[in-house]
């Protein structure tokens, strides 16, 4: 389809629908991908390099040595998606990347190169919020379930309640007023000496201990959809100081449970308020196994459906850019070559908006 056809722009418009396949490329944070999506919703091919050995030692991302990885990894990425996906690029009808928000130096690396392509194979270029992709991972696994949807995306640096009312529509409900729950987690198991990345390190060791054994606070539990993790961080490093013989499983499965207790009651008001047909996760602490466990149980007794992304695609991925982009791509049409990259690109309805940052 290529050329004239994809440039028209997307859904209900010709040349955008379920055969356009968009190449996505995601190099926001530690994570360099590229991934083939067709129609929006089919995944064909999802490379993902990650960078996790070459900042563990750092115990966190080295935004330099992220950028320089980026560099490195992104051609060969582009080239196994391709491969993976048995096509050359005169099939791919447009590529997407994200722009915003992330890294400055890591963004740039993806968005020179996704606009480079874009030139080069003379179809649209995409610019796709990383906040938004995160919102259709769920989508790559479970289908369109109808609206509005309660999203809580939550991540190592943003949590968030979101009402998305139709595709590319959204509102913003509640979200952190401070650390954000992946941040919470990060900064936990590091003080506990667990490893790095912190979530999963978490997640391994709570499953070893008791949920019940210390009270730490759920803090703003009934103040409204806004949550706040540093005091409850702030807890635990008090409390282990004071009793320096406690397990660490014991800290990390009570911590964890009080975190995902503050949200699933926060998604669940959200959610009531709004009569939302459902709840999606979205995000890097959407793999925690607890809180996969109490939302979809939550979303039973409440009775709605509850979208819980694969594990894969909660993590920084190319396939939900990809997806996204094609959205948008049938929304907006393709984005203008001169659009730049937005560290702190908020989330709003409107890609006209999101590039004026």
């Amino acid at each position: 389809m290529n050329s004239d056809a994809a440039m028209s722009g997307g859904a209900g418009r010709p040349g955008v629908g379920p055969d356009t396949l968009v190449l996505g490329i995601e190099t926001s944070c530690d994570e360099t991908a590229a991934a083939l999506v067709l129609g929006g919703t089919d995944v064909v091919s999802s490379v993902v390099s990650s960078q996790i050995d070459l900042h563990a030692e750092f115990g966190g991302v080295v935004p330099e040595v992220a950028s320089r990885a980026h560099l490195e990894s992104l051609n060969p990425v582009v080239e196994r998606a391709l491969a993976d996906a048995g096509v050359g690029p005169e099939r791919v009808d447009a590529v997407a990347c994200t722009v915003g928000p992330g890294l400055i130096g890591a963004l740039i690396v993806g968005v020179s190169a996704a606009k480079a392509l874009s030139l080069a194979w003379e179809v649209p270029f995409v610019g796709v919020n990383h906040l938004e992709a995160h919102l259709y991972s769920s989508f790559l696994d479970h289908g369109d379930i109808g609206f509005p949807l309660v999203v809580l995306l939550v991540s190592g640096g943003h949590t968030m309640l979101i009402e998305m009312r139709g595709h590319g529509d959204y509102r913003l409900l509640g979200r952190t007023i401070d650390d954000a729950a992946g941040e919470a987690f990060d900064k936990v198991a590091r003080f506990l000496d667990l490893g790095y990345p912190g979530g999963p390190a978490i997640d391994a060791a709570a499953e070893l201990g008791d949920p019940e054994h210390i009270a730490f606070p759920r803090a703003m539990m009934h103040d409204g959809l806004d949550m706040s993790f540093s005091g409850l961080k702030t807890a635990v490093t008090n409390h282990v100081r004071r009793h320096p013989d406690v397990g660490s499983a014991d800290v990390a499965a009570s911590f964890r449970a009080a975190v995902v207790d503050v949200l699933v009651a926060k998604t669940r008001r959200a959610a009531a308020e709004v009569d939302a047909v459902g709840i999606v996760l979205g995000g890097g602490v959407a793999a925690n196994a607890l809180l996969r466990t109490e939302m979809a149980a939550a979303g039973a007794a409440d009775g709605r459906a509850v979208l819980l992304p694969s594990r894969e695609m909660c993590t920084d991925n190319a396939a939900m850019i990809a997806a996204a982009g094609w959205h948008r791509l049938g929304v907006d049409g393709p984005s203008p070559l001169d659009i730049g990259a937005f560290p702190t690109m908020p989330l709003v309805s409107s890609t006209s908006e999101a590039h004026r940052g």
